[in-house]
């Protein structure tokens, strides 16, 4: 299988190559099907890549061509080089031809020539409750540990190595969940300290490394610091640090699809707080000219939102529950009162208290602003003109006050 991964490695690296110099004498670049032609020839003149699988190769060759037009059609850039022992993989389409039928039943048929579609599934057969076994050419059958119940029926498969593991994935698009039909709706403010607060009252929080692992990412990260360079001994302990976030990482998106499972069975309209995480996470040392201030802890910070998991949890909701999650505005959500409407910055207290200056409702700050994200209570307010409720003076130019906002009652008519 490392074979496999150097020669999809190098017949990628050759179309990047290739498809460079045809665009600096900008002429057409050659399409799949003549790259497939010149791939026959390589393999006659080249022995290393003859002794190679050529339907792994022309795989990379079609995965290429797929990222050149993915350039054109969602805005990706070029597709890059890929490097050793950083991009490990290779792609395999299925053997076992089968027919396909139609959502009702009937044998699908070709409509030119009347004939029964075929489809190239992957042969997969399964041991046992745990454990299943591929064929992989030209290394036989290969045992991999099952993360479903049951068997993928999959055309291609994809095995990866990275950071001494292997992982085989299956291109299967699931089917979406159904809604319970209860007319439930639910507000999630994400924070730091709590990564999704729930308007029913749950806080959930998205594991992390503990004490002890993230002492020894220190240890390991000290000893290659002062290991000497292109050593064994630097190699050995970056990789150590490497499993560990990994692990961190494997975590993190175990905890996504496990809470947005729960989400989509659970509720038939989801709310998030629109956050833009892209500009959150943005750096802070700024230019030569300009440097940035607090450059160190605006990283930290930045570590920190990375590690719940906002921006996956977000997306397989949606992939789970196509048009039923919403976005709601993020300003003066965590500042206005679920229970009055009452917008005051003096309001929050600190990051886990919030009392209403207006009517004296106390509750946790992020059950607070999920409630108003349930209710879909979000954007800036207009100018308050008159004094508030609860004997609240009225508002000058210094004040933080905002008038009260009709409170909207969470409740998706079905």
């Amino acid at each position: 299988m490392l074979d496999h991964c150097a020669h999809a490695r190098y017949v990628w690296n050759l179309a990047v190559e290739q498809h460079a110099h045809w665009y600096k004498g900008r002429k057409a670049a050659p399409g799949f099907a003549e790259q497939c032609r010149q791939l026959t020839e390589a393999r006659r003149a080249n022995a290393w890549l003859a002794a190679g699988n050529a339907d792994v190769q022309q795989q990379a060759l079609r995965d290429f061509s797929r990222a050149k037009n993915a350039k054109f059609t969602s805005g990706f850039g070029e597709p890059t080089w890929r490097r050793k022992y950083v991009h490990e993989g290779f792609r395999v389409i299925g053997t076992d031809r089968v027919p396909e039928f139609e959502a009702d039943g009937s044998p699908k048929r070709n409509t030119h020539s009347g004939k029964q579609v075929m489809a190239r599934l992957v042969v997969v057969h399964k041991l046992n409750r745990r454990w299943a076994q591929v064929k992989v050419p030209g290394c036989g059958w290969v045992k991999f540990r099952l993360t479903r119940r049951e068997l993928p029926k999959a055309k291609t498969f994809r095995v990866t190595y990275r950071n001494g593991r292997w992982h085989i994935a299956f291109a299967i698009i699931p089917g979406s969940i159904d809604a319970p039909g209860t007319g439930e709706v639910i507000g999630i403010d994400r924070g730091v300290k709590i990564t999704a607060a729930l308007s029913d009252g749950r806080k959930l929080n998205c594991p992390q490394l503990t004490v002890k692992e993230r002492a020894q990412i220190r240890k390991h990260q000290r000893r290659a610091a002062r290991a000497p360079k292109a050593s064994a001994a630097k190699t050995a302990a970056y990789a150590r640090v490497a499993r560990l976030k990994a692990r961190e990482t494997d975590r993190r998106k175990d905890w996504c699809e496990k809470t947005s499972t729960m989400l989509a069975r659970t509720y038939d309209l989801v709310r998030f707080e629109k956050l833009n995480i892209k500009n959150m996470t943005a750096s802070a040392k700024g230019t030569v000219e300009q440097p940035g201030r607090n450059v160190r802890q605006k990283a930290g910070l930045n570590r920190a939102i990375l590690a719940q998991g906002w921006g996956l949890l977000r997306r397989r909701t949606e992939h789970k529950a196509p048009g039923r999650v919403e976005d709601i505005p993020a300003p003066y959500t965590s500042l206005r009162c679920s229970a009055c409407g009452w917008i005051e910055k003096n309001s929050r207290k600190s990051q886990a208290e919030f009392v209403c200056v207006s009517c004296g409702f106390t509750c946790n700050a992020d059950e607070n602003a999920a409630h108003n994200v349930a209710a879909g209570q979000g954007g800036i307010p207009r100018p308050r003109r008159s004094a508030g409720a609860g004997g609240v003076t009225a508002a000058t130019s210094r004040s933080s006050a905002r008038e009260p906002q009709p409170v909207r009652v969470g409740i998706l008519l079905v």
